[in-house]
């Protein structure tokens, strides 16, 4: 079933009085549950057509269909209600606060999104995730007494603690050495193929591009011809959600 739907997107902005073309007419669909990557080198379009996906800004023209719902035309509060409730974003930059603990960075979207919830069911939930990605005894750590894979693990945790349709990884492993980039690549493979997430990897390196089941390739504004493929070598085999989780 088509998750997403995107037919002849065209994204322009306006710099003064001269208009900027940076999408020009791109159609997509996504499955639910493929895990995809986006790849495409800078200046591409591509961290564009990531944010109309991960509804932090809408086109200029055409539409975006999520979930059979035709989301283009939304505005800034009800796009906010669509990520809150569909999707989850991890960073090459973490995007941690520095000065609270991996519990807590977890917890946090939790008290924008489900108000329901207790601090206590809250913080039980956001346990529970730290567990499964391997960070059960570094939950009162704070970002600086992790190392750059851990931190990137509590990212992660953060994403699915609204337990997201979606999840978008933009350049995931840019600031990660390769065995620790292996090993997150293997947690969202785990998590795609476990728990049916639907996975959307935005890079311009074919090396994290071969962990996708598909590669949609990016350039000049335009989905290349013949650029939906499996890459070769399609995918390493998944380890634990846990291994490595020291590193």
């Amino acid at each position: 079933m088509e998750l997403i739907q995107l037919r002849d997107i065209y994204k322009t902005y306006s710099i003064g009085e001269m208009a900027v073309p940076v999408l020009k007419g791109v159609s997509m669909t996504v499955a639910q549950g493929e895990l995809v990557a986006l790849m495409g080198a800078s200046g591409s379009g591509k961290s564009t057509l990531m944010n109309i996906l991960g509804c932090l800004d809408r086109p200029s023209s055409g539409e975006y269909w999520l979930d059979g719902h035709e989301i283009s035309r939304l505005d800034a509060d009800q796009r906010a209600q669509v990520r809150n409730r569909m999707l989850g974003f991890v960073f090459q930059s973490f995007n941690l606060l520095p000065r609270t603990s991996a519990l807590e960075n977890v917890a946090m979207p939790l008290s924008y999104t489900a108000d329901h919830l207790s601090e206590r069911e809250a913080r039980k939930r956001a346990r529970e995730i730290l567990c499964r990605v391997g960070l059960e005894d570094r939950l009162d750590h704070e970002p600086s007494r992790l190392s750059g894979g851990q931190q990137q693990r509590v990212a992660i945790a953060r994403a699915l603690v609204n337990c997201p349709s979606i999840l978008l990884a933009d350049e995931p492993t840019g600031n990660l050495d390769s065995r620790t980039s292996e090993e997150v690549l293997s947690m969202f493979q785990q998590l795609n193929e476990n728990d049916g997430i639907t996975i959307i990897l935005v890079t311009h390196d074919m090396q994290v591009a071969r962990h996708a089941r598909r590669v949609i390739r990016i350039h000049d504004g335009l989905i290349m011809e013949g650029a939906f493929f499996s890459p070769e070598g399609q995918c390493d085999p998944p380890v634990s959600i846990s291994a490595g989780a020291g590193q």
